[in-house]
């Protein structure tokens, strides 16, 4: 263990309006670039005269040692040259710019893009029309130079492209390749995780600053294009930069926890082959090109390890489900499912047979939530024992378990022998708490949590349900999206600390238990689902800082000590 905006405030309050506040615009222009002139060259000379004509600077990092040639380039366009001195990733030469950028804006263009007439004025238009946005992009258009490239048409160029139509909207992202950040969204943010390359670099920023309440939006006029020339437009050239971002893209997938299985590969493999004969079209080539680089690393690489970058008291995974994941563990609970029919009927009849127990259940019920809330009572008050339930809705501008202490002081625990903290957005399964509170009991668990099914958002792999397992005992037990705490647990736990988000409290918690020698584990008979990704609703760089401040002189357990099973329950 380890011790330790704008004019109108809309539904993001006080995030919208610091994002929204009314300064002068200036934006810094930037280019993260290694090596590569030619490109370069073209992306400067389509920006430099709309950067002079509007007072705005242009940045241009080297991921690579000074390259004397480069230099003089961006000279010759004014533009400030800096260089890191060595290959440290791209988003590594994103947060350089932005520590060098003086612009209320942070403009990202790739090196290989050329900027359409009118580019700037059109952002900074569509920019000072959207006050409660911190993210803008643009269209990207694909533009192959001297290729032979044949494409049937059914697929988009093999080159990032980006078209949300002729208006502005509202996007779920925008692009690296044409990307403008405000300085009030690196603010609320944070920055680029350096650790990421290749695929998912601006993704993984993005998703942090939505789940802070941010807002992005497409700016149709702000169009670049992402252009290939030479070898690189050829069908060799792109294949090779298509294989490379395959490996990537699988690498960025299992770290949040929604990497295809190697059948879903293999299968998309076999109708990119397929697509390649019977449309006999060059994109397939390069697909296919991008499919295999996905399948080399899932065969090369075990599963990708936790983000290095990551404090250790947590799991370093985001474990969100994507549509094809989320199906897949669909599939996978089903057939967990079946072969469970036996062990569930037999811990069934048990259930009927088990001393009724008084639970006490505490949680916040948000009003966006309240179907949800609905079905979870209706199950929890399905159950034989004594339920008393107290979802109260959040007060205002409080944290988590402000609310839950809140509850506790209106409904105290009293002689309760169970108190059960629940999240708004779960679902349970059918005779849930008769079952999951048997065997808490019969395997001696003080702290305890029903296990993950496959079609549920969990950043911890060992919390996730084992097939033909009743429990298993582990030396860490999550704070959500459902934890049991024994009358003796609770006793030493309460009250719980005055946390917003409690990032670290469970491995708090869980090193509480093992110095108190209570035995801790994860019910798989009961499996749940939670449905909104794991802490989407939380700002990462504050919830961390919350957790260090928090276990600065504490004991906790790291996410190696919780990975282990202790001991597996297949019977009663």
């Amino acid at each position: 263990m380890r011790s330790a905006r704008g004019s109108r405030i809309g539904p993001f309050g006080r995030v919208a309006h610091k994002l929204g506040r009314r300064v002068a615009v200036r934006a810094s222009i930037c280019f993260p670039t290694r090596r590569r002139r030619d490109y370069l060259a073209v992306a400067l000379a389509s920006v430099a005269g709309q950067a002079a004509a509007r007072g705005c600077e242009l940045i241009v990092v080297e991921d690579d040692p000074h390259d004397a040639q480069t230099a003089a380039l961006a000279a010759r366009y004014g533009a400030r040259y800096i260089a890191h001195g060595a290959p440290r990733g791209l988003n590594a030469a994103r947060n350089t710019a932005i520590d060098a950028a003086a612009g209320e804006l942070v403009c990202f263009l790739d090196d290989d893009v050329e900027v359409w007439p009118g580019w700037l004025d059109a952002l900074l238009a569509g920019v000072a029309a959207a006050p409660e946005h911190g993210v803008f992009g643009g269209p990207i258009r694909a533009r192959l130079e001297g290729s032979r490239l044949r494409s049937c048409g059914r697929e988009p160029l093999p080159v990032t492209t980006l078209d949300l139509g002729a208006a502005d909207t509202d996007a779920e992202f925008a692009w690296g390749a044409n990307l403008t950040l405000r300085r009030g969204a690196l603010e609320l943010t944070g920055r680029f995780e350096e650790a990421l390359d290749l695929y998912g670099d601006e993704e993984d920023w993005q998703r942090r600053f939505k789940a802070a309440g941010g807002r992005v939006r497409y700016v149709a006029g702000a169009g670049v294009d992402h252009r290939r020339t030479g070898r690189d437009a050829r069908v060799a050239g792109l294949s090779r930069s298509a294989f490379l971002r395959g490996r990537n893209s699988r690498r960025y997938d299992v770290r949040k926890g929604v990497a295809p299985s190697p059948a879903a590969e293999l299968g998309t493999l076999a109708g990119c082959l397929w697509h390649i004969v019977r449309r006999r079209c060059g994109t397939g080539i390069v697909l296919t090109a991008l499919t295999a680089g996905r399948l080399a690393e899932m065969l090369d690489l075990a599963p990708l390890p936790p983000n290095a970058a990551d404090p250790v008291y947590l799991s370093g995974r985001s474990g969100t489900l994507g549509r094809r994941s989320a199906l897949a563990g669909a599939v996978r609970d089903a057939r967990a499912g079946l072969l469970a029919l036996p062990a569930r009927a037999r811990v069934r009849h048990a259930a009927r047979r088990a001393p009724r127990r008084r639970v006490h259940v505490v949680g916040v019920a948000r009003a966006e939530h309240l179907r949800t809330v609905a079905r979870l009572r209706a199950e929890l008050l399905r159950s034989s024992h004594d339920v008393a339930l107290h979802l109260a809705p959040p007060a205002p501008g409080a944290g988590k378990w402000t609310n839950i202490n809140a509850a506790l002081a209106a409904a105290p625990l009293g002689d309760a022998d169970w108190l059960l903290i629940v999240d708004d957005d779960v679902a349970l399964p059918r005779g849930f708490l008769d079952r999951f509170l048997l065997l808490c009991e019969r395997f001696g668990f003080e702290l305890a949590q029903p296990a993950h099914a496959f079609a549920s958002h969990a950043a911890w792999d060992v919390t996730r349900r084992r097939p033909g397992v009743l429990a298993h005992r582990t030396r860490f037990v999550e704070i959500g999206p459902v934890t049991a705490l024994s009358a003796r647990a609770a006793a030493v736990l309460l009250p719980f600390p005055d946390l917003r988000m409690g990032w670290g409290l469970d491995a708090r918690w869980s090193a509480l238990a093992a110095e108190h020698g209570w035995p801790i584990g994860v019910i798989d008979a009961t499996p749940v689902r939670h449905l909104r990704p794991v802490a989407g609703d939380y700002p990462r760089d504050a919830a961390i800082a919350e957790a260090e401040a928090f276990l600065d002189g504490r004991a906790y357990v790291t996410r190696v000590e919780a990975a282990e099973v202790l001991e597996e329950h297949r019977s009663l």
